[in-house]
């Protein structure tokens, strides 16, 4: 049985397409149906139900799925154990962190720790929310760094994970000026069809924005484009090609310079958390160092 056995029956539960599973992957269609098949053929029974509509799991798919995750996340471990045994990445600390915050909050983050004292090499992987959230379930990061706010939960579980707060950040709706400096669009212009900048699946702060119902409040917004990540959705607004939620963080350089200005009032602003999660089971001395450090400093 092989990990990647593992991890493609974890992707295949999730999104219950062969097609979907396999671009999650990374790797062809045939190619991943095989691999699936191997490790029903090594468990000795059907995982899954297949049908033109996708893949269902069996019953004994929905018992397997039961310890799938946690057994990719203690394998992983177990090998970074090992190599830290080894005096190999004895040190280093692994993050995961959302593009929108691993070149904003981030770096200045760093310094502050470290002005408490030193914590060693660091590796930092920056990419979108579902791909960091695969990377903590899977065992591969230590660490994530992430937006977060009650009404969007993330996958993670609080009996397998623990957290703390090490920021604060806000959405604000953006957009560019007219000539004369006013926003371009406003939210209170229910009259008028407002182009919104919109936010992926993919991301954490879509399912921030999503689970405030903007639209609801302002019926005329209808989505124009859609990208997962922050960094583009403001490129977007700032060319004037419609309203877009964006952290307070990465905006406040084009807010300060008149690039962009507010399209709502402050009741239109999504207070955010910027979270630092980590497994609850115990991770590497470096990381349990670490970890300790910024609790005292919390305290």
């Amino acid at each position: 049985m092989e990990l990647a056995w593992l991890e493609d029956f974890v992707a295949l539960s999730e999104s219950a397409s062969f097609s979907r599973a396999a671009e999650t992957r990374h790797i062809t269609q045939p190619a991943f149906s095989r691999r699936v098949r191997a490790l029903e053929d090594w468990v000795g029974t059907p995982l899954f139900i297949r049908s033109p509509q996708g893949a269902t799991l069996t019953p004994a798919g929905e018992q397997f799925q039961r310890g799938a995750a946690g057994l990719i996340r203690s394998v992983n471990h177990l090998r970074r154990d090992a190599r830290e045994a080894g005096n190999r990445e004895t040190a280093t600390l692994h993050f995961a962190a959302t593009h929108a915050l691993s070149f904003t909050f981030f770096p200045g983050w760093m310094r502050e720790v470290e002005r408490r004292g030193a914590i060693g090499p660091v590796r930092l992987l920056s990419d979108s929310m579902a791909a960091c959230e695969e990377l903590m379930m899977q065992g591969q990061a230590q660490f994530l760094l992430c937006h977060r706010h009650a009404l969007a939960p993330s996958k993670f579980e609080p009996r397998h994970f623990r957290s703390i707060v090490v920021g604060m950040d806000s959405l604000i709706p953006l957009v560019a000026p007219d000539e004369a400096g006013n926003a371009r669009w406003h939210l209170e212009q229910a009259d008028l069809p407002l182009p919104l900048l919109s936010y992926t699946a993919e991301s954490g702060l879509g399912r921030i924005v999503a689970a405030h119902h903007f639209t609801d409040r302002a019926p005329s917004l209808e989505s124009v484009f859609s990208a997962h990540l922050a960094a583009t959705l403001l490129g977007m607004a700032r060319e004037g090609r419609g309203i877009a939620w964006l952290p307070a963080g990465l905006a406040a350089k084009d807010m300060a310079s008149g690039a962009l200005v507010r399209a709502g009032g402050p009741n239109w602003d999504v207070p955010i958390e910027i979270g630092l999660f980590r497994p609850a089971a115990r991770q590497s001395a470096a990381a349990e160092r670490f970890w300790a450090s910024l609790q005292k400093a919390d305290a």
